[in-house]
């Protein structure tokens, strides 16, 4: 815990139809943390002053429609900023602000001066094009984890991590993912007992189980680029007990498995054995949250065959076990 006696300026940038979650849900954690660090010591300095800001100051339409009122323009920022954070959103909106050739130069100048540097969902795409996440682990929203892997191979991207902390910068993953990231920060900044009352204040996890892959197989089912394979993602995901081999699944597509392997990693995005482990794991979680089956069980009867086989799964994929995911998430 840093020295918690000092007003930390943090600024959120965003821009036209940027994502208004990706703003106003870290704001609302670094809100409470001074509600509630002020209560408890009134004679102190407010925690955290929190200040949006944009291409220029005034009001910007977010994707949503709402409006937020940016109080001013990136570049006539002159107070010390504790944390920069890039909010992200459309990616038309993303480019737009580029498109300003001082912007990049504003973003490598401020990243020498602030004390954390982060950003939500895809405003991680900001910080890799001005090339500030060379050599670091970083994280962004699943859907573009692969792009931004694929334009920015010098930085070491983390596909299942809800937010990554790579030296003194903070990059989190899709949208909700800004609350984890803020909560993080305000245990660094104010200690766990502040942490914690604004996570039950705010009803959040501190620390939230698993990674983006609990957000499941059939999500990225459902952004495959045709219907050709829906009746077979439906079989896995009603059979996760059943054989679900390559060749298997190749036979009840009527297909060679060289063929059906080719075709449904380019429709899907990911390797059958791939997509079947994800369906598998979807599974068994929820047998944990709703059953009270002994883990052996829940493993058998979702395809792992042994617990430690669903264990392992899930400490891979999920970075927890089976008994802890249970404690938490069980009805």
């Amino acid at each position: 815990m840093s020295a918690p006696h000092k007003t930390r300026n943090i600024i959120l940038f965003t821009y036209e139809d940027g994502m208004m979650l990706d703003v106003v849900g870290p704001a609302d954690v670094f809100a409470a943390a001074t509600q509630y660090a002020t209560a408890r010591k009134p004679t102190m300095p407010p925690a955290y002053k929190v200040t949006v800001i944009a291409h220029e100051a005034g009001p910007v339409t977010m994707s949503n429609g709402v409006q937020l009122v940016a109080s001013q323009a990136y570049r006539d920022l002159k107070d010390p900023i504790d944390t920069l954070l890039l909010c992200g959103g459309n990616e038309a909106g993303m480019r737009e602000v580029e498109r300003d050739p001082n912007f990049s130069n504003w973003l490598k100048r401020k990243a020498d001066t602030v004390t954390r540097l982060g950003s939500v969902c895809s405003g991680a795409f900001f910080l890799a094009r001005a090339g500030l996440l060379n050599g670091h682990r970083a994280t962004t929203h699943w859907m573009v984890c692969g792009q931004l892997a694929a334009e920015h191979p010098k930085v070491d991207v983390v596909e299942d991590a809800i937010f990554v902390k790579s030296d003194d910068i903070y990059t989190s993953a899709g949208v909700s993912a800004g609350i984890d990231l803020a909560l993080a920060i305000v245990e660094e900044d104010l200690g766990r007992d502040v942490a914690m009352h604004v996570a039950r204040h705010l009803v959040l996890f501190l620390r939230r189980p698993g990674g983006q892959s609990q957000f499941s197989a059939q999500l990225a089912a459902q952004s495959a680029k045709t219907d050709k394979f829906d009746t077979l993602v439906a079989y896995v995901a009603d059979n996760p007990e059943a054989d679900l081999s390559v060749t298997a699944l190749a036979d009840r597509a009527a297909m060679s498995p060289r063929n059906f392997a080719r075709l449904f990693r380019n429709e899907v995005g990911e390797t059958p054995a791939k997509y079947v482990e994800r369906a598998r794991l979807d599974a068994a979680r929820r047998k944990l949250e709703e059953d009270d089956d002994k883990v052996d069980a829940v493993a058998a009867a979702t395809g792992f065959g042994t617990a430690e086989t669903l264990r392992r799964t899930m400490k891979r994929h999920m970075a927890t076990t089976p008994e802890a995911y249970r404690a938490s998430f069980a009805g």
